[in-house]
């Protein structure tokens, strides 16, 4: 049987950009894994996960979880680095 280990390492996302979409989304891990494996082969879905990513830093800013906040922009510099198809007007 799958694990949802196995799951996490067929995706093209760490574990934390899965969770971060997991959060924003509202969605049990195997199904943000789902999702950022469907967003990561869609047209402009990297940009996607990139701005979901920015929409969790800035509600956790706002709550003053600045220990999440610095979480996710570590997550969503990594994302940036290995993935620039995410660079809002980067070319398809």
């Amino acid at each position: 049987m799958i694990s949802l280990e196995d799951i996490y390492d067929l995706c093209p996302l760490t574990r934390d950009e899965i969770d971060a979409i997991a959060e924003h989304a509202h969605l049990p891990g195997i199904a943000a894994a789902r999702l950022a494996d469907y967003l990561m082969h869609a047209p402009k879905g990297p940009q996607a996960v990139q701005a979901m990513i920015c929409d969790e830093i800035r509600a956790a800013l706002r709550r003053d979880d600045l220990p999440h906040a610095r979480a996710l922009f570590a997550a969503l510099r990594h994302y940036m680095d290995g993935h620039r198809e995410a660079v809002r007007g980067a070319a398809p």
